[in-house]
């Protein structure tokens, strides 16, 4: 299962319908967080994504609208009784944020938080996965993230194997977890009767941030991009200006880089009553594409074979 909760999609002001960012991404039940605005625990609630299995919260920049919802949040986990380690992430600046929050407020966790700051092209091991840090461009130190689970094993070749002499059972277990297994005195390798190794899935989250050579080149080829787009066209000189990117700029990124699907999200408050403007624009260059809404989730599949 890999799956995608949008718990905030606006810009940098909230509005009725959009909370500050944030974005959870639900990988086998391991729950890994990607920015937390104000009221983000709040949205978790509501789509009942769960809170102790959060390994890791990754926070793209530090600007109020993406982190704000950080103290709240690990107060409520230790009011829940987490003992779990919590991992935070992020650009430059993130060892002090830490630091900070933790002997602000008389917090009085009951579990450990650790901070550790990354730059871009630094890697993060999960459990058959990896997180790699990008370099983007906004008007503070920034990062986005790209997500990109470990190759998969080949399919079984099950009639390959009985004509080399392998009866069905524990012998066919063995070659599928990559083992060599003997029958009558010959060696038979896994990658005998095992097809070739399989893609995982790749998620590209850009934070925000311009169009740039880092997240397009992260971006070739992934299942799904979520990218910035606080503008539609008519708004390309302030969305130059404010460090932003607007929809046919990320149309032209998603078409350039070959990606599956594409999500737009950090939307404008100025879109509010609607975001028509920003799917046009974009869905003009790049047909596969959707505008996010607040507790909106994806399932993100494998690829076809």
């Amino acid at each position: 299962m890999l799956r995608i909760i949008f718990l905030g999609t606006g810009g940098s002001l909230p509005t009725r319908n959009r909370n500050p960012s944030s974005l959870m991404i639900n990988r086998e039940g391991e729950l890994i967080l990607f920015d937390c605005g104000e009221g983000t625990q709040q949205q978790m609630m509501r789509a009942k994504t769960g809170i102790m299995n959060m390994s890791s919260i990754f926070i793209t920049h530090f600007h109020a609208d993406h982190f704000l919802g950080i103290p709240g949040l690990i107060q409520t986990m230790s009011f829940m009784g987490r003992k779990k380690h919590l991992m935070i992430y992020g650009p430059e600046g993130t060892l002090e944020f830490t630091d900070l929050f933790k002997a602000f407020g008389y917090f009085n966790l009951k579990y450990e938080i650790e901070g550790v700051q990354l730059k871009p092209g630094d890697i993060v091991k999960g459990k058959d996965y990896v997180i790699h840090a990008l370099n983007t461009e906004h008007s503070i130190p920034s990062l986005g993230y790209a997500l990109v689970e470990n190759p998969r094993p080949g399919r079984f070749n099950r009639e390959k194997a009985i004509k080399m002499g392998i009866s069905p059972g524990p012998l066919f277990a063995k070659l599928q977890k990559g083992n060599s297994v003997e029958v009558d005195g010959k060696i038979i390798k896994s990658e005998d009767v095992m097809g070739s190794m399989r893609p995982g899935r790749i998620v590209v989250y850009s934070g925000d941030t311009r169009p740039c050579e880092s997240v397009l080149e992260a971006s070739r080829d992934a299942d799904l991009l979520i990218h910035d787009c606080s503008f539609a066209n008519e708004m390309t000189d302030w969305a130059k200006e404010s460090k932003h990117s607007t929809a046919g700029e990320v149309g032209v990124l998603a078409k350039e880089a070959g990606v599956r699907r594409l999500v737009l999200t950090h939307i404008s408050s100025r879109y509010a009553a609607d975001a028509e403007p920003i799917l046009n624009d974009s869905k003009k260059i790049f047909e596969n594409v959707s505008v996010a809404e607040d507790l909106m989730e994806i399932e993100v599949p494998y690829r076809p074979e």
